[in-house]
């Protein structure tokens, strides 16, 4: 889904959170909700993949679909992170270190001091985003199951954790 647009073309995005018409926030919970959703088929999808990785060491395609779906699912939880900023009128970074920049924002590191997800899994979720970035740059042959294979075993629940601070955040904003 792109960026919601008003009637008269502009976008919902550039105005103001006290200026918004009426109904602006069950358009950003529903491209939120979308997104969600996508993780949400992205991890059933792919569940016999992630419980094959649990019990022996993926081949080097099984290790590079695993690759792909930590690259997804880190983009998915990114593009969460984009709809809640925008909705309040948060500037997003835009500079070559974006990524990271997002991520600290996420922790409360922006101008409104807004936690979205909760400190006690930053390490972990760093670690989805350094991979992302690897994974960007490398070939299948790089891939290294020490450092994927925590990552694709503990994906299920650092999903649900992420999911449950992105439901709060809904609640509460």
């Amino acid at each position: 889904m792109d960026d919601a647009t008003l009637p008269n073309g502009s976008e919902v995005n550039n105005i103001p959170l006290g200026k918004r018409p009426e109904g602006m926030y069950e358009i950003v919970k529903i491209k939120v909700e979308h997104e969600i959703s996508r993780i949400e088929k992205l991890l059933a999808d792919v569940k016999p993949l992630l419980d094959l990785c649990k019990i022996k060491e993926p081949d080097i395609i099984e290790m590079t679909a695993a690759a792909q779906v930590l690259h997804s699912f880190y983009n998915g939880v990114e593009s969460v992170i984009v709809l809640f900023f925008k909705y309040i009128n948060e500037k997003l970074p835009n500079d070559i270190r974006w990524h990271k920049t997002l991520f600290e924002m996420a922790f409360g590191t922006n101008s409104k001091s807004i936690r979205i997800v909760r400190d006690d899994i930053k390490k972990k979720l760093e670690k989805y985003l350094l991979f992302r970035h690897f994974i960007r740059h490398a070939y299948s042959s790089e891939l290294d199951w020490n450092e994927m294979g925590p990552l694709i075993k503990g994906i299920e629940n650092i999903w649900e954790i992420v999911k449950a601070d992105f439901e709060i955040f809904i609640e509460n904003n």
